[in-house]
């Protein structure tokens, strides 16, 4: 089950490391719906938790995802390493990059990280 918390102010779902799985459009969806129900404005995906089609951004699940999202108005963090994909992939190291100045979608390291932004 996904938990639900407070960091700097904000209502964070959670995702459990060994239950939700980002893989596509409709993942996202029932996130947001969760978050919603929830009344959290934050979700936090654990990085072993996005399928790797997520990663190469040619499968335009990245992409999907981030729309999603975004229409939505609900944060997306995913948290923990994603090293092994920006060490594979420029075009995905870049994308990381841009999103990452956003403040809607980020790619986090830790929850210290995670404190920081939001904080």
């Amino acid at each position: 089950m996904n938990t639900i918390s407070e960091v700097a102010g904000l209502r964070v779902l959670t995702c459990v490391p060994d239950h939700t799985t980002l893989a596509r459009e409709q993942d996202a969806l029932d996130l947001i719906g969760e978050a919603f129900g929830a009344e959290a404005t934050v979700v936090v995906v654990p990085a072993d938790r996005v399928d790797d089609a997520f990663f190469t951004l040619s499968t335009r699940v990245a992409g999907d995802v981030v729309l999603k999202f975004t229409n939505y108005r609900v944060r997306l963090v995913v948290l923990g390493d994603i090293s092994r994909h920006l060490d594979a992939s420029e075009r995905f190291r870049e994308f990381v990059r841009e999103i990452n100045r956003g403040s809607d979608i980020w790619f986090v390291a830790d929850e210290e990280a995670l404190a920081a932004k939001l904080s």
